[in-house]
């Protein structure tokens, strides 16, 4: 049988000429892909602009389960959603959201979690005091200088004690719980963390690269949260959304995404 050379209408099986918009022998209409042409992609991965999250280390040992974002949101939790990690206790019921806002971008929104969503740092990010982030299994908190008390006595007399040097800010080791752990006082501009041969050295942490990040104080007095190529990345807990691009990395509780998206 010779192939067809036009379209074949689906109600009379009369041909139709291309760029016609109706059928000439019964008047049925030509599906509109059909007369702009338009080719259809095999599956909703191929549509641009879509993403999907891979879940690379979690507590279900099923690592790479593949979760497609092409509804309105996309809710993740320990209870509430299409996203769910019921096993994960460091997980709020409802943690977080993946939303496209109007322009096809794909943001991420913290549902008023306990313990936040925390994104990987792209080289450097601006940090606020009180806020924290993670390197290796380590989390931190960026804060102020403690208050002065240095005055003497009632009597005049001053206080015996070592000798006090000027300080930029603290970064405090967050331990289960909310405790502070390790609190080190920055006496320079830059405090470097790794496992070895820093200020703040975790050298059991086998998730931390030898020197990892740093934070510093510019001269305009921000904070700044540096990655130094660490090879499992330094995260920054977002403030309330972030956008997300291909190749991003969060962590939700202690499971680890990679957003990936079609071009």
């Amino acid at each position: 049988m010779e192939q067809a050379r036009n379209y074949v209408c689906r109600e009379c099986s009369s041909p139709v000429p291309s760029g016609h918009k109706f059928c000439g022998t019964c008047g049925a209409g030509v599906p509109i892909e059909v007369v702009e042409l338009q080719t259809k992609y095999f599956g909703t991965m191929q549509t641009p602009g879509k993403a999907r999250l891979i879940l690379i280390r979690g507590d279900s040992g099923v690592d790479g389960l593949s979760y497609m974002l092409q509804g309105s949101e996309h809710v993740a939790g320990r209870e509430d959603g299409q996203i769910l990690f019921p096993e994960d206790p460091w997980l709020s019921p409802r943690h977080a959201n993946f939303v496209y806002d109007e322009q096809g971008q794909l943001i991420v929104r913290d549902e008023g979690s306990l313990n936040g969503v925390y994104l990987r740092v792209r080289g450097s990010i601006e940090l606020q005091l009180g806020e924290t982030f993670l390197c290796g299994e380590q989390l931190f908190r960026l804060d102020p200088p403690p208050a002065d008390t240095a005055g003497p006595a009632e009597d005049h007399t001053n206080f015996y004690a070592s000798p006090r040097k000027p300080i930029e800010f603290v970064l405090t080791q967050v331990l289960t719980g909310g405790a502070a752990g390790v609190v080190h006082c920055a006496v320079s501009r830059s405090v470097q963390i790794g496992r070895e041969e820093c200020e703040l050295n975790f050298p059991l942490d086998v998730y931390m690269s030898g020197t990892h990040a740093h934070v510093e104080r510019t001269s305009d007095g921000r904070f700044m949260l540096v990655d130094d190529d660490s090879r499992n990345g330094t995260y920054y807990r977002v403030r309330d959304t972030a956008p997300l691009a291909h190749g991003d990395y969060l962590f939700l509780g202690k499971q680890l995404l990679r957003v990936e998206m079609t071009a």
